[in-house]
């Protein structure tokens, strides 16, 4: 982040005197008008793969603009509000975005909405090509009766109330309870799982909101429970994320020893990621059955497998037991209930469809395209000539960011591949974002929300204490 900071001040140094004053806000916004550019992109969306196929387009296009439309007054998106609080090695990414942020072809709108502030139809008069980029905001549910019930809450949720996503405050999750069981075995749920294992003391040296802070201090939480349909060969978290759960001071890690039956004589036909990771887990569950002790006071992280969620209650959660049948789960008639004074979902997100004009599957939650080239409404069979997507909007909740910016890449050299074929017009002058009667958040009022961040958080002994008040950030930005 050093550079970032270096960045950010030496910026804040040339505008000292600025004045909250929309008009004065758009003074990049003009001088990067003047750049003789032929081509404007618009990019939906300032998450990572917004910024990585940003960054391709710009360096393989001469002569474009690039304009990014976001929905909040901040950029970064998954890095900034999923990534979790004690992994900031992970969100360095923001460096590479933040020099893609200041070549002068790159114009970012915050504060703007697809589908309330700005129509897609209207981007796309005003746009040689759009590519969206947005995300997915939604949760995946169980199906089960009792799941809107108050103590049964998405990991989604959990991981934006800690991370500081505007709104997300007002969860307020209970915490009073012993038992806490996690639905759901992916790296999100491990995380969710750290979070409320991990030392308080541990936690406040990294940007996780004071309010959670605060609740995690006053946590009676003492097992986790991380609960996966199918088996140890099937588990969807990495062997970072459980390296770090198995060095976590003052939590037993304890398996089952039945659901490892058989499993060691199948370690050596695994492909070497698979392999490493169920070593780790064999070598795991070897120590526990030595050492059998688990402190009076300690915590304890309890990964289960082979359980299908099959009813909630109030102080419980009932699943089916299953059996694996061609790698698939299949439910038994067997049943066991686990202890849940607090139940989190972590079975996947979905994007939402943001404008009527997008062609979204409702049923994937995702926007319906062949490589990226969106298809048109009612005909599979061809694509609406210069509209884009990318990231989990287009592919669903899949991968870690290399995998997003592998993605965002490819769709990228699609739209130069699309230019350089001439699959849609580029030789008409666009327009561009129209900013008129809109409270525009540009980069240079990003960095007046990061500057106050990061002077709260170093008041504070942490890296940054993260403003939730969209109409706080918008005073600080000057519009």
């Amino acid at each position: 982040m050093t550079f970032t900071r270096n960045l950010l001040y030496s910026r804040l140094s040339s505008l000292n005197k600025y004045s909250r004053n929309v008009n004065t806000s758009a003074i990049r916004i003009q001088s990067v008008q003047q750049v003789t550019a032929k081509k404007r992109i618009c990019i939906v969306g300032a998450g990572p793969a917004g910024f990585y196929a940003a960054q391709y387009l710009l360096k393989q296009l001469s002569d474009c603009i690039v304009d990014i439309v976001e929905k909040l007054p901040v950029p970064f998106g998954l890095v900034r509000f999923g990534v979790a609080p004690d992994h900031p090695e992970v969100k360095n990414v923001i460096n590479t975005f933040t020099k893609t942020a200041e070549n002068p072809r790159l114009r970012f709108f915050g504060n703007v909405s697809l589908g309330q502030d700005v129509s897609l139809q209207e981007l796309r008069q005003r746009y040689h090509a759009v590519l969206l980029t947005y995300g997915a905001d939604q949760d995946r549910e169980l199906q089960l009766q009792n799941e809107e019930q108050k103590h049964v809450i998405s990991a989604r949720k959990f991981v934006a109330w800690y991370n500081g996503l505007p709104g997300a405050e007002q969860l307020q999750p209970d915490l009073s309870g012993r038992d806490v069981t996690i639905v759901g075995q992916g790296n999100v749920a491990v995380d969710v799982a750290r979070m409320l294992l991990s030392p308080i003391d541990k936690l406040k040296e990294t940007d996780t909101t004071e309010y959670a802070l605060e609740a995690l201090a006053r946590s009676q939480v003492k097992r986790v429970h991380l609960v996966g349909r199918r088996g140890p060969l099937q588990a969807a978290f990495t062997i970072k994320e459980l390296r770090e759960m198995l060095k976590l001071p003052n939590v037993t890690t304890n398996w089952r020893a039945a659901d490892f039956a058989g499993i060691a004589e199948q370690v050596e036909q695994l492909q070497r990621p698979r392999r490493r990771l169920t070593e780790l887990m064999l070598k795991s569950l070897s120590e526990q059955s030595k050492s059998n002790a688990t402190a009076a006071d300690g915590k304890q992280f309890l990964p289960i497998f082979l359980r299908a969620p099959k009813a909630i209650s109030a102080k419980e959660m009932e699943f089916a037991v299953t059996q694996l049948q061609e790698n698939a789960a299949v439910a038994t008639n067997a049943t066991e209930c686990l202890p849940a004074d607090l139940i989190l979902r972590s079975i996947g997100y979905k994007s939402s469809c943001a404008d009527p004009a997008i062609n979204f599957d409702p049923q994937r939650g995702h926007v319906r395209h062949e490589q990226g080239r969106v298809l048109r409404e009612g005909d599979g069979n061809s694509v609406e000539p210069g509209l884009y997507v990318a990231g989990w909007l287009g592919t669903g909740p899949t991968g870690v960011i290399l995998t997003t910016m592998n993605g965002a890449f490819a769709v990228a050299k699609t739209i130069c591949d699309d230019i350089a074929a001439n699959a849609f017009d580029t030789a008409s002058t666009k327009p561009g974002f129209d900013v008129a009667n809109k409270r525009i958040v540009t980069w240079e009022g990003w960095l007046r929300i990061d500057q106050k961040e990061c002077e709260a958080g170093k008041a504070k002994g942490k890296l940054r204490e993260k403003i939730v008040d969209v109409e706080q950030m918008l005073r600080i930005a000057g519009v």
